[in-house]
């Protein structure tokens, strides 16, 4: 079994490097899945209110056997929850449906910015946490404004940031504005959605290492210091996924992989323009 390293977050907490993934896979199933990856060593299970499927997550935990403590939930605001009041009942039912009395990690999901609703959640997200139902706070697709907004307003910096990035769009410009105020930076589509698997470049390091694309993928966001939550259903990928620990990228490797980046090469919406309350 894997042995997954911590990434220790600036709230004093600590956050497994590599997770599972559960978007866009069925209520009705996702409980099996997440026992399939538990079993294959994964700790950290990350949902999203949006998912739809917080219910099977929690009867996934449940069937996996495991005490509560040796695991690190994550669930994600639905959009149209935001705003102070807002948030705080709608928190409390992620709970209820997960069957929980606290998250190890609760994440605003999108700044939606027209709708200027996202200091006042934070706000939430920080009274949640006083209160002891959220272990770690932090938010998704949040670009520098937004983060500093929220930081201004509340004095208090998220733990985590997850946002998309591959090799394709690896987000190096991001990168020194989160190390400056410690915020540990958690990418969803690690893989690129699968487009980036059949790249030349990525193929041939993975044929070198004797590993398949996505392990190649995966070691590269373990060996820059980020948290990567990888996303199958099927119970081969989902344990070959997280045996990227027996081997490492050379420097070739990574300077091969860097030159993969492109401006176009993100696969999801613009936190900017992305004001849709779903």
């Amino acid at each position: 079994m894997a042995n997954i390293p911590g990434i220790p977050l600036n709230d004093g907490k600590t956050i497994p490097q590599l997770g599972f993934g559960v978007w866009d896979v069925p209520n009705d199933t996702v409980a099996r899945t997440v026992v399939t990856a538990v079993e294959a060593g994964y700790r950290l299970i990350d949902t999203a209110q949006g998912y739809g499927n917080e219910d099977g997550v929690g009867r996934g935990m449940v069937d996996c056997g495991l005490p509560r403590e040796e695991l690190f939930i994550t669930s994600k605001l639905r959009t149209r929850d935001q705003g102070y009041d807002a948030t705080l009942q709608s928190f409390m039912g992620s709970l209820d449906r997960m069957g929980l009395d606290y998250l190890d990690l609760f994440l605003i999901h999108w700044p939606v910015p027209r709708h200027d609703r996202y200091s006042d959640t934070w706000k939430a997200f920080v009274q949640l946490q006083r209160d002891g139902r959220i272990r770690s706070i932090g938010v998704s697709n949040f670009l520098e404004a937004h983060l500093e907004r929220i930081i201004g307003d509340s004095g208090v910096v998220p733990a985590v940031n997850q946002i998309e990035l591959h090799p394709e769009f690896q987000q190096r410009d991001v990168r020194n504005f989160h190390k400056q105020h410690n915020i540990a930076i958690e990418c969803y589509s690690p893989l690129g959605r699968g487009q980036v698997l059949g790249n030349d470049i990525i193929e041939k390091i993975a044929a070198r290492h004797d590993t398949t694309p996505a392990q190649v993928i995966i070691r590269w966001h373990v060996q820059q210091g980020l948290i990567a939550i990888p996303k199958s259903v099927r119970a081969e990928r989902i344990k070959a996924n997280i045996d990227v620990f027996g081997f490492a990228l050379d420097e070739d490797d990574m300077s091969g992989i860097a030159t993969l980046d492109k401006p176009d090469g993100k696969m999801v919406g613009d936190p900017a323009t992305n004001n849709s309350l779903w």
